[in-house]
């Protein structure tokens, strides 16, 4: 029984230290939930994929953000970008199922993350997909 226990407390911890659990979070208690996760903001839209990231391309765009590169895999795609003031911010838009879609925001460097920034471009992308 001990065994068993421990086994599933250390699949939650490692459920909960890859992300999975932001999506879970964010899933079920709609979009206006925010996870803040090792410097990245995300929060899950009821939204599907080709709306949402067409939302994050068009606030980029509106606040004159650099495009540095944008990759995708088919599943996720990776935004690599820098801001007027020369602050990187990388966003992630990100397939959870056909109606919901994650993104994830980080905006600033290593160790001097930028939170305020980050809820605020998720607020630009909120508000497009109203």
């Amino acid at each position: 029984m001990k065994k068993t226990s421990n086994t599933l407390i250390a699949i939650v911890c490692l459920i909960c230290l890859t992300g999975c659990a932001a999506v879970l979070l964010g899933a079920g208690a709609g979009a206006g939930t925010y996870a803040y996760v090792k410097g990245e903001l995300i929060r899950t839209y009821r939204a599907g994929y080709e709306p949402t990231l067409s939302a994050c391309m068009s606030v980029i765009e509106d606040l004159g953000i650099t495009v540095l590169s944008k990759t995708t895999d088919g599943v996720e795609t990776t935004i690599e970008t820098q801001r007027k003031d020369e602050t990187p911010m990388t966003v992630k838009v990100k397939i959870v199922d056909s109606n919901w879609t994650q993104v994830s925001v980080r905006t600033g460097f290593v160790g001097l993350w930028k939170e305020e920034v980050s809820r605020q471009f998720h607020e630009y992308v909120a508000k497009r997909l109203e």
